[in-house]
């Protein structure tokens, strides 16, 4: 107990005696892995909205307004006969102008500047393939029933490229910040040795092993490590509690993320941070202490 109460003791004192250098590295930790956690968020929050399009509607049809009900209910079951539509159905004026009411709720001044009237009647199609898409928008063009269509593979292929773009960004910096913070914690071991080589000769002389000298340093490169990640779970956790209740207000688009999620990631990122301080304490160790 005693042994144990000292080697963390003395993985203490070394944080305290270099703290400004403590400090930056876990602060780089800290902006490296909330990059990563971050852009594994956003990630997530293009899968689930993007799954919410794919396993919904593919396809608007946006009916001309004075056309017949007869011609479009027509339209409706041709539709409903190709290969490529698994689900076909009309939605009505009225069921438009109560879907709108519902989407932009939190819009009062917009619901009010909107009637029944102006929201034309559709035909909204669910693909067995997404990829069908510009096959039966082709089939389509032309219709004189036909007002506008709209697919939602553009709006997916959009998000999934933003996204594409945001996470490459965000873990390229990420490897680099983390290799810096790696080597800071490093030079941090290294300047903490230094600092005390009378004392580890004296140690050495009286017959303490070299793995006893070391794991003070390996628990402060872990403690560097961890507070780092640390820092960085709760920052994104808290981003992500702040920007949830925007899904309330934006019907489009579904910012919430599970706490499972959040809870498996957070547990991978402490241990990324972990392994960060440890390996930075190991570099730092190399040159020194050496069997």
């Amino acid at each position: 107990m005693a042994r144990t109460e000292y080697l963390i003791g003395e993985a203490f004192t070394n944080l305290r005696r270099n703290a400004l250098v403590v400090t930056g590295a876990v602060l780089a930790v800290f902006v490296s892995l909330a990059l990563a956690f971050a852009a594994r968020v956003v990630q997530r929050v293009v899968e689930v909205n993007t799954l919410q399009w794919q396993e919904g509607t593919h396809v608007i049809v946006f009916l001309q307004p004075d056309g017949t009900q007869e011609s479009q209910l027509a339209l409706l079951e041709t539709v409903q006969g190709w290969d490529e539509v698994e689900e076909a159905w009309y939605v009505t004026k009225l069921e438009a102008y109560e879907e709108f009411r519902v989407m932009f709720a939190g819009q009062p001044a917009l619901l009010d500047e909107i009637d029944a009237s102006i929201l034309p009647p559709s035909i909204r199609i669910k693909l067995d393939d997404l990829d069908q898409h510009t096959v039966v928008r082709d089939q389509l063009i032309g219709n004189p029933a036909v007002k506008e269509i709209v697919t939602a593979a553009a709006a997916i292929e959009q998000i999934s490229t933003t996204s594409r773009v945001l996470n490459t960004l965000f873990l390229g910096l990420s490897i680099v910040l983390g290799v810096s913070s790696v080597i800071l914690i490093a030079n941090t071991i290294r300047m903490a040795i230094y600092a005390r080589r009378e004392e580890i000769e004296i140690m050495k002389l009286v017959g303490a092993s070299n793995w006893f000298i070391r794991i003070p340093y390996l628990l402060e490169g872990l403690m560097e490590g961890m507070v780092g990640a640390l820092l960085a779970v709760l920052a994104v956790w808290f981003g992500h509690s702040a920007l949830r209740p925007l899904s309330e207000s934006i019907a489009l688009v579904n910012l919430s993320v599970d706490n499972a999620f959040l809870m498996r990631w957070g547990v991978i990122i402490l241990a990324f941070g972990a392994a960060a301080g440890v390996l930075g304490s190991g570099l730092g160790l190399r040159r020194f202490l050496r069997v």
